[in-house]
């Protein structure tokens, strides 16, 4: 089994060596009615066909990882961003700027949990919402420029 690990983020997603489906058949052959139903609830799949019988839930469960990728590729459901999207994101962040020394200080000691009275407080707040949100876009920048 071949595994890829995103850095800094969600635990290693496990591929099969022919890259085509998360389970084998003969995993999925072997269990229980039941035990397919849990598996297409887990992961929000209906089977396909008759949900009294197993091969529905087994076709299921082998195909959708192929169909999942393939709507991608043809644009349906969760896109990529136009190449005109991922520059604005550039742009936006050029606009935000970096903080300055006091700035990043105060940012610093608000993640430490100290905080000014109100309503600096809420300026405060604000500080490190924005700096939060720059860390994010320029993640999303990285993951999508890969």
């Amino acid at each position: 089994m071949v595994t890829h690990v995103l850095e800094n983020s969600t635990p290693p997603i496990p591929l099969l060596e022919n890259g085509y489906s998360m389970f084998t058949r003969t995993e999925l052959e072997i269990k229980t009615i039941q035990e397919l139903r849990d598996l297409c609830r887990r992961y929000g799949l209906k089977p396909t066909g008759n949900a009294g019988y197993k091969t529905s839930y087994v076709t299921s469960l082998i195909a959708f990882p192929a169909i999942a990728l393939n709507q991608m590729q043809e644009g349906r459901g969760l896109r990529r961003l136009s190449f005109e999207a991922f520059q604005n994101i550039g742009a936006a962040l050029d606009q935000m700027n970096s903080p300055t020394d006091e700035q990043a200080a105060l940012i610093k000691i608000t993640m430490e949990r100290r905080s000014l009275h109100p309503p600096q407080s809420w300026e405060q707040q604000k500080l490190l919402n924005l700096y939060i949100a720059k860390q994010k876009l320029e993640e999303v920048m990285y993951l999508l420029g890969e």
